[in-house]
């Protein structure tokens, strides 16, 4: 038994590059087929990205209501690493309306590459159903300025283009590249039946809105939105980014918005409107490694399905069996996460669950204590088996409140000491959803995120829907999430490939999340000292 802890960890072979630096994706579609002759297609472009032979979604663009001819402003960030074939693909799916999700989602075709052939711009023609259009990837190697700009815009007396309401105006910017091209860097929301507008605050980075070059000519259009897709013009005009700083200095800056037409044509013609800027901040924007290195700890909790569909663990057959040199599922999974987050936790205790056992007097949730290294979780693990019953339900939320208990005090101190992330190791289709939405929603709100691996060969289509990947997900209520906090992983995806996949892909969005977290509060760093510095950097791998 002893050696279990040790041969899962060295099966696991961690191997992990540094990241050479970001590139930016950007898509659009040309001539996409109608669905009939009333209806245009609503388009949405997929990015997977190809790890150990499979595919996993990076993420998705907005969805485009009846285009033919979508420029998605949605752009993708990847990271570049020379020394790897990165492999890419790209799927095109029409969107039923009223419904952004894949599931009832019309599949129009796909296109693979590597990051390496993108390299500036790629063209592909994509057929499917007999259904053909090109759609066009280009590329952008980021430079190393991370900080975000926060912009708001409202408009005045906008040209009225509808006959039996008022226009329906969006803005776009678009950033005009060193060679003349235009390259669309945020599309407001629709304001309907409005011609004083006032669209939603959103942030862009400095890179992705003029590449660090506060000089470089920004082109604003404004168009009335129209449902057939054909939107109507309504003007235009031209800043910087330099010259929208001035709103910071407490000065209201405005742009007349200009039909050139209307001007060439009308004698008397002023303008189409006035655009204004309400808002402009530059927001330092702080990296995972900042937050480690201020201190903040990583606190790792782990929960294990003791429900009686993993069978008997007497039985070899059991998802619990414990095998004398093999180490089962389950531990595969503990060892391959915990070991990348052990590092990030000074104390190195990890608070350890289990849930669906007949455990008496109580039958609650189980403590198996809180155990020191990974190895001390797998010793309570194997422990524990011979001395309860493996029973059910599978309820899964009463684990997530228990950790955001702990994850909300922490959120009350409003500084980046603690992130809390929650391992569950399952078998089965959760009993409890509606709770576990409901706590999921929670928990958006506070330090925390929530991994779970699918363990046998069950139906995990329900985590699916808590991983948020086909559309956000929503309390009973109706409250959607704050933020994507959830990753789930099925366990049999990785059974042919090596297990340092496994914790690669688990853990991917975590330091994101840790990000995201902190930024949106508006928490900094705290400033690492030099020991704390090689310290942090000695751990990672």
């Amino acid at each position: 038994m002893s050696n279990i802890y040790e041969s899962a960890e060295a099966t696991l072979g961690f191997i992990s590059s540094p990241c050479l630096t970001k590139v930016e994706l950007r898509v659009a579609c040309r001539g996409i087929s109608d669905r009939d002759a009333l209806s245009k297609p609503d388009p949405c472009v997929v990015l997977k990205m190809q790890s150990h032979g499979q595919w996993f979604e990076v993420d998705r663009t907005e969805v485009i209501r009846s285009s033919s001819g979508p420029v998605f402003s949605k752009i993708f960030l990847v990271d570049y690493y020379f020394e790897e074939v990165q492999r890419l693909r790209f799927e095109l799916h029409d969107i039923s309306s009223g419904n952004n999700g894949l599931r009832d989602a019309d599949f129009l075709g796909a296109m693979e590459c590597t990051l390496g052939q993108v390299s500036e711009r790629l063209d592909w023609i994509v057929h499917s159903k007999g259904r053909a259009c090109m759609k066009q990837v280009t590329a952008e190697e980021l430079s190393g300025n991370d900080d975000y700009v926060e912009l708001s815009f409202s408009a005045r007396k906008l040209d009225d283009k509808d006959f039996f309401s008022k226009s329906d105006p969006f803005l776009e910017i678009f950033r005009i590249n060193d060679d003349g091209t235009e390259s669309l860097v945020h599309r407001t929301e629709t304001v309907m039946n409005n011609l004083s507008p006032v669209w939603k605050s959103f942030k862009v980075s400095l890179n992705t809105l003029c590449s660090g070059d506060h000089d470089r000519e920004l082109k604003c259009t404004v168009w009335d939105w129209d449902s057939n897709g054909k939107h109507d013009f309504i003007g235009e005009f031209h800043t910087t980014f330099k010259e929208m700083r001035v709103e910071q200095e407490g000065k209201q800056i405005q742009w007349e918005c200009i039909n050139p037409k209307y001007q060439m044509k009308k004698k008397n013609y002023r303008n189409s409107g006035v655009v204004i800027l309400n808002h402009c901040k530059i927001i330092k924007m702080y990296s995972f490694l900042d937050y480690i290195m201020g201190g903040c700890q990583i606190q790792f909790t782990v929960a294990i399905d003791f429900t009686a569909s993993n069978g008997d663990p007497r039985n070899s057959c059991s998802l619990h069996y414990i095998h004398p040199y093999q180490p089962n599922e389950y531990l595969k999974a503990l060892v391959a996460v915990g070991e990348i987050c052990q590092d990030y936790d000074s104390d190195k205790m990890f608070p350890a669950f289990g849930f669906g056992a007949l455990i008496p007097p109580d039958f609650k949730v189980g403590h198996l204590g809180a155990c020191t290294w990974i190895q001390g979780v797998v010793e309570a693990y194997q422990n524990c088996l011979p001395k309860i019953q493996l029973y059910g339900p599978t309820n899964i939320a009463p684990i997530i409140q228990k950790v955001a208990s702990s994850a909300s005090e922490e959120m009350h101190t409003k500084e980046a000491m603690e992130y809390f992330i929650l391992l569950i190791l399952t078998d089965g289709v959760i009993t409890d959803m509606a709770d576990t939405r409901e706590a999921i929603v929670h928990a958006s709100h506070l330090p925390m995120s929530v991994i779970i691996v699918g363990v046998g060969n069950a139906d995990f289509t329900d985590m699916q829907i808590l991983d948020g990947d086909d559309g956000i997900l929503r309390s009973p209520k109706g409250e959607p999430v704050l933020r994507d906090i959830v990753q789930f992983v099925p366990f049999k995806d990785f059974k042919h490939a090596s297990p340092a996949a496994l914790a690669k892909s688990v853990l991917a969005e975590v330091p994101n999340q840790v990000v995201d977290y902190y930024n949106a509060k508006g928490i900094k760093p705290k400033l690492a000292s030099p020991g704390k510095l090689t310290t942090v950097l000695s751990t990672v791998h």
